[in-house]
């Protein structure tokens, strides 16, 4: 444990240090963000773009997360055990590219149709059945959707079938 504390300590006095636009926090053993990390950061928090917290084991994302790094434009928290995101998640008025691959959602986090800049949501390897093809309709960037491994239902499938504006990757029984 102590040597993924270290770890994550490194990664951040680097960011820190080099004045970096990046964090990656990636395969760190990380249940949560670590609450110390704000603080680390907090003069540097405008500057990062990207955040990679793949193949941790977080069970959630604090409000916190979202609204001290609204500068954000990429974010990466594939291969955790996420089931939702918190509402704060929409102040990501920079977003452009969400991965959220391979978590435990069992519904579409609809936060995510309220952010105008967003581009790319990535929700493959999920157990989502429902999409609110509406409102993401309705996202003015989006340009890009990954709902493959998820047990789309029927409906949903259909609804994907019609001409949309934004490219759908899904797993479709023809």
């Amino acid at each position: 444990m102590a040597e993924a504390v270290a770890n994550v300590a490194r990664r951040i006095n680097a960011t820190v240090e080099e004045g970096k636009d990046t964090l990656d926090l990636s395969n760190c053993k990380l249940i949560s963000f670590p609450e110390g990390v704000f603080k680390v950061l907090r003069n540097v928090s405008q500057n990062i773009r990207l955040i990679t917290l793949a193949d941790n084991e977080m069970k959630a994302v604090s409000s916190k997360f979202f609204s001290t790094f609204t500068q954000l434009r990429e974010l990466d928290l594939q291969g955790n055990v996420l089931t939702k995101l918190p509402d704060s998640v929409e102040e990501m008025q920079h977003l452009i590219s969400i991965n959220l691959a391979n978590n435990n959602f069992s519904s579409f986090p609809v936060k995510l149709t309220e952010i105008a800049t967003l581009e790319r949501i990535d929700l493959e390897g999920n157990s989502i059945t429902e999409i609110p093809v509406e409102k993401l309709s309705a996202m003015p960037a989006l340009k890009w959707l990954n709902m493959k491994s998820n047990p789309l239902a029927t409906d949903t499938q259909c609804a994907l079938k019609s001409p949309l504006k934004f490219d759908v990757l899904s797993t479709m029984e023809s």
